[in-house]
């Protein structure tokens, strides 16, 4: 199979889709890779050390989506991007199609094998592709709220951790997932007042015996969670529900009631987000102000730190990569139920339900799209 590696083109975003030594792999396995120029120098990489690995190197995206049977990003392809793709053609990549109804429709529109990994499962339950992204992102959280609360940023002028004799600040965590968990992680690591709320009793049972009297651990009622927002410093929205739109679990009556200058990093944001005025922003202009609330939106947080993204996030493709490479994408798909969760669009219909429902698309079972 030809896979194709793209430069990603969204705003600041320095990831690709495949460092040199996964491209040693595919080439190991008897594939031939395509990958565009430049596409690895935000992390460090040359075209040399792609064709070290055995990648061709070519000018232009245009020429990697001519060419390539299966296109491997990191961000879900922009406008110019989609217009590149063909039918028939395997896109695997992050897509986040549930807020997203252009993308969406410019899928559909191609009729290309869309796999999305933020929908791919496994025995656990869990999100092995989304994993890596969500832990940096709950790390980066702590880091982007707390410069959010500097005087400078539009904050309330806040050290996190306090000092001896001054109170740290309050950190509100909603959800207390893979987000939520390393985002406590950092913030208890910072000398924070932490308090993580999730409607899941094994997942507060969880955090009680990783964290201990560390942070306090909340079921999440209206009650509580209007309570601890309103008392926050510091509010982290890391609620997911896999491939649907994230709910709007703090509204704007919230927000007019939380302490001015208090901030939210809202994670969810590639989902939608989970706060009512939340709006994806960019890490050239990360913030805005609402209600003298500093919101950080921005719908790439990963993007900020590549080079640690990049490998975490080909740690976790890479073995489906190889599936999809070397199966194609049928057999790959029918012989793992989990990586078949993937499957998003494919040949103009849309085979994720949570999308279907979210954006009004007629949806197909998986299974029954591939036939």
């Amino acid at each position: 199979m030809i896979i194709g590696v793209p430069k990603e083109i969204k705003n600041h975003e320095y990831r690709v889709g495949m460092v040199p030594a996964s491209v040693r792999e595919l080439i190991n396995h008897g594939h031939k890779v395509i990958v565009e120029t430049q596409a690895g120098m935000g992390i460090g990489f040359t075209d040399e050390d792609y064709i070290e690995a055995g990648a061709s190197v070519l000018g232009t995206a245009a020429d990697v989506f001519a060419q390539a049977e299966m296109i491997v990003k990191v961000k879900e392809p922009q406008a110019v991007e989609r217009a590149m793709l063909r039918e028939g053609q395997i896109l695997f990549t992050y897509l986040h199609l549930a807020p997203d109804l252009p993308q969406t429709e410019d899928l559909i529109k191609s009729k290309s094998i869309c796999i999305a990994y933020e929908t791919v499962t496994d025995n656990n339950g869990g999100l092995p592709l989304l994993a890596p992204m969500s832990e940096v992102a709950g790390r980066m959280s702590i880091q982007a709220g707390a410069q959010a609360l500097e005087k400078a940023n539009g904050g309330r002028g806040m050290l996190l951790g306090g000092v001896p004799g001054v109170a740290p600040a309050k950190v509100v965590v909603i959800g207390g997932g893979m987000v939520g968990n390393n985002a406590a992680q950092m913030a208890v690591g910072l000398g924070a007042e932490v308090v993580v709320l999730d409607r899941n009793i094994n997942v507060l049972r969880r955090l009680d015996a990783q964290f201990g009297n560390k942070i306090k651990a909340v079921y999440s009622t209206a009650d509580a969670l209007e309570k601890h927002v309103l008392e926050a410093d510091l509010v982290i929205g890391g609620v997911l529900i896999p491939g649907a739109a994230a709910p709007k679990l703090v509204t704007k009556e919230h927000i007019k009631a939380m302490k001015p200058g208090s901030a939210i990093v809202d994670v969810a944001i590639d989902q939608g987000g989970c706060i009512e005025t939340s709006k994806a922003t960019t890490h050239a202009e990360p913030t805005y102000i609402v209600d003298e609330v500093v919101h950080y939106c921005v719908a790439n947080m990963p993007g900020a730190v590549p080079r640690t993204s990049t490998f975490a996030l080909n740690n976790a493709t890479l073995p489906y990569i190889i599936q999809l490479a070397n199966k194609g994408y049928k057999k790959a798909l029918l012989d793992d139920h989990h990586l078949l969760n993937g499957l998003n669009v494919i040949d103009g219909k849309v085979t994720c339900e949570s999308v279907a429902q979210n954006l009004g698309f007629e949806y197909v079972e998986p299974k029954v799209a591939l036939a």
